[in-house]
């Protein structure tokens, strides 16, 4: 079912990470090959039990006894015995890919942070900001407080040296009084004024969780009201400028995900870990046993975590500087952690146990995890054996035995690639289809050869051989919605890693271009010898507009659009894709696929009329532009000139702003050529973005894009050649002044629509 096409072997070229031999030298008598089979793992397992009873024979015999009957333990025992186990975990690791010293300084990296966690509760919040209050703060001089801490500091003024004086000093409060006054005034006044808050608000030390409002969590937009409808965009200050489709979301560093897990109170001591198990109702009289959770202000339910992931747990253990075990405690539950957290899931942030505050940012905090231990030496490894063979895993430490089964999963998308993870785990072998071309990876790294034989496969030492720039990455079709559907906001790197994690185990493979209902059907995969059929292909057909002109040249659907922007390369500048996309844009939904429908027409669109003035002017120099003209008709008349003068406009910003030194406004002009706009039928508070994950909504807003809301679609009006040329609305609350507003109608101009207004099944 491979077939090794021209283009495959171009890509071989681009996705090969490996110029020579990556030499790994295993611990523990234990050879690479053996960490890929049952009983090497087993073998390996045998020695974690060896290494752990030499260092303490009564925690072994707690991890042997919970092993034996797991059902008997309770989940703060199994909590505690997790966190006892972690540091020998660590250890462990270490000792068996040989990099004791890496996982030292790592480890180092952490605690040399801990002052300024320390000194954020313990100085800022509740010492200073009680000390001074809000309008004695904004009195405060902190730019020459500032300046005579430097002075103090050696020249050199960062939030941890301000912690590590602070913390100096308060050995002898008497002799220090003056410095300490000094560091109260300056932590009130960037804590607590306006002009410190903005003067700081890169860090996390002078930071207070904010007290939510559930109809204004946006807190960086701003609204306005025109003919009777409101829209909302970014205040200019927030406006994150773009280029291109490199990643536009890196996560937080270490730094970052230590504050949020140091703001975690771990609660899961008390039982009251929400964050993974959801808030609870108190149980009736009369139903004492049933579960019910609570719900949003939004009606969002509170569920947590749908996976339960021991949140609280593995907080302890990154603050305690064991990163391997932190990302061991979350592969309990979640070995497919790579597809989840950051810009991803936020289900357990909505539940966390702070409602009436910023919650624990608990998705940077979990894959900044699982990137610590990804950036060290032979770092995919470990993380990759942690999804096989986990010792603080009680109930299935290891893979199961072959049961002799077969299973077929058809889809790999984030369902289908991890329950194929599950399934391998539990001792089935598995086959993933997929509609998609499937383009194959280097033998060296995945195993497979591109006429699906096995071949031994080398270690990766370094992450960043696996590691491709978005910008020019090549669609490899794996990952379905993850690949296609989800934007440059997450690193679409992590599929790579997530199919390595499939594709290497000899019970796995995985076909493209293979649609499920088609070219195999279920009496084929029945003749085929399968005992099970996994349905892992997608929620269904998307909604169509039944309105006049609803499918005008200029009309597209959302998912469609991401679709064919992702899977042609329509983005690349060496592209040829044929996708044509007109200023202004409105999108008609209110979920995440409009999000990101308007985020990346906006990127789109100038790499587009730059591609057109590039290969125009190119055209033009090896013929004459009427040559070039000639064969065009008056509609691509207007529109190649339209895209001229755009591109050019666009190349005199960017030679302005290099001569300026600053970055180039093109959000400006895209605003100023029409921009475009989300329009959504009900409130922005009802939108299914806003309630479930508002923050992406900000950063949206962030790149330049406006939501409009109450807005239901009436009519679209076409131009003399028959595309879209604006949009009509029925607007929710009708009464404006002016002439179709009083109608209750709203227009807005449009050269291109997009429909994300959900799916059937």
């Amino acid at each position: 079912m491979r077939q090794r096409s021209a283009r495959s072997q171009t890509v071989f070229c681009l996705y090969s990470p490996l110029t020579k031999r990556a030499m790994l030298k295993l611990g523990f008598g234990l050879k690479f090959a053996d960490l890929y089979q049952c009983d090497g793992l087993a073998q390996l397992d045998a020695a974690f039990l060896a290494h752990l009873s030499k260092a303490d024979a009564g925690l072994v015999e707690r991890l042997r006894t919970a092993r034996a009957d797991p059902g008997v333990l309770e989940a703060r025992s199994e909590s505690a015995l997790l966190l006892d186990l972690a540091p020998h975990l660590d250890r462990f690791v270490a000792q068996l890919f040989g990099i004791a010293n890496e996982v030292i300084a790592l480890s180092g990296r952490h605690s040399a942070l801990a002052p300024l966690y320390e000194i954020k509760r313990r100085f800022v919040q509740r010492h200073a900001a009680t000390r001074i209050k809000p309008p004695e703060a904004e009195a405060i001089d902190g730019l020459a407080i500032e300046a005579e801490l430097k002075a103090q500091f050696g020249g050199r003024f960062d939030e941890l040296t301000f912690a590590l004086k602070v913390t100096e000093w308060q050995q002898d409060e008497a002799r220090h009084a003056r410095e300490l006054d000094l560091a109260m005034r300056y932590a009130a006044w960037a804590l607590q004024s306006t002009a410190g808050r903005e003067h700081t608000r890169e860090g996390v030390l002078f930071k207070a969780p904010a007290k939510t409002d559930p109809q204004n969590l946006l807190h960086r937009a701003r609204s306005h009201t025109q003919h009777g409808v409101r829209s909302f965009t970014i205040r200019p200050e927030y406006i994150r400028r773009r280029n291109g489709f490199a990643l536009t979301d890196g996560g937080t560093d270490l730094v970052g995900a230590l504050d949020q897990a140091n703001y975690c109170i771990w609660c899961h001591k008390q039982g009251k870990d929400s964050c993974s198990k959801g808030l609870r109702e108190k149980p009736t009289a009369d139903q004492p046993d049933r579960v019910t959770f609570r719900k949003s202000p939004s009606g969002i339910k509170l569920a947590g975590c749908p996976l339960e992931e021991k949140i609280s747990e593995f907080h302890i253990a990154k603050t305690q500087g064991l990163a391997i075990a932190a990302l061991g405690i979350i592969a309990i539950d979640n070995p497919m952690v790579a597809a989840t957290g950051h810009r991803i899931c936020n289900d357990c942030m909505k539940a966390c146990i702070y409602q009436k505050q910023e919650p624990v940012n608990i998705p940077e905090a979990e894959t900044r995890t699982l990137k610590d231990v990804l950036e060290l030496p032979w770092g995919f490894e470990i993380y990759s054996l942690l999804t096989r063979w986990n010792p603080l895993n009680i109930r299935t430490p290891m893979p199961k035995a072959p049961s002799g089964r077969k299973v077929l999963v058809a889809g790999m998308g984030p369902a289908g690639f991890t329950l194929a993870h599950f399934l391998l785990n539990d001792g089935h072998a598995v086959v993933g289809i997929d509609g998609l071309k499937i383009e194959p990876l280097p033998e060296a790294v995945s195993s497979v050869r591109a006429d699906g034989a096995r071949v031994p496969f080398e270690p990766v030492r370094d992450i960043n051989s696996l590691y491709e720039d978005l910008n020019n990455r090549v669609m490899a079709g794996f990952g379905g919605v993850a690949e296609y559907g989800i934007t440059v906001r997450w690193d679409k790197n992590f599929l790579k890693i997530i199919r390595l994690l499939l594709e290497r185990r000899a019970e796995f493979a995985l076909y493209g271009g293979i649609r499920f209902g088609g070219t195999l059907t279920v009496e084929d995969a029945v003749e085929l010898g399968f005992d099970h059929i996994a349905l892992c292909m997608g929620a269904g057909k998307p909604t169509v507009l039944d309105i006049p002109n609803g499918l005008a040249r200029g009309v597209r659907t959302a998912s469609d659009f991401l679709m064919a922007l992702q899977l042609t390369g329509a983005a690349k500048a060496d592209s040829l894709a044929n996708m044509q996309l007109r200023l202004p844009v409105v999108v008609i939904g209110g979920g995440l696929t409009a999000i990101d429908a308007a985020t990346e027409s906006l990127a789109y669109y100038v790499v587009q009329v730059e591609k057109f003035l590039a290969r125009y002017e190119t055209l033009s120099r090896e013929t004459d532009e009427d040559s070039v003209r000639a064969s065009w008709s008056d509609e691509e008349r207007e529109i190649a000139e339209e895209f001229l003068s755009h591109a050019r406009a666009i190349r005199q910003e960017r030679n302005e702003a290099e001569a300026a030194a600053r970055e180039p406004r093109i959000i400006e002009l895209l605003q100023k050529w029409g921009g475009v706009t989300i329009a959504y039928r009900r409130r922005l508070l009802d939108s299914p973005s806003y309630t479930l994950n508002h923050e992406e909504v900000e950063k949206a807003l962030e790149e330049g894009i406006v939501f409009a809301e109450g807005l239901t679609p009436h009519a679209i009006d076409l131009d003399d050649y028959g595309a879209v040329r604006g949009i009509e609305f029925r607007k929710a609350d009708p009464g404006a002044a002016g002439t179709s507003e009083e109608a209750g109608l709203h227009r807005l101009p449009a050269h291109t629509i997009f429909v994300a207004a959900g799916t059937q099944p």
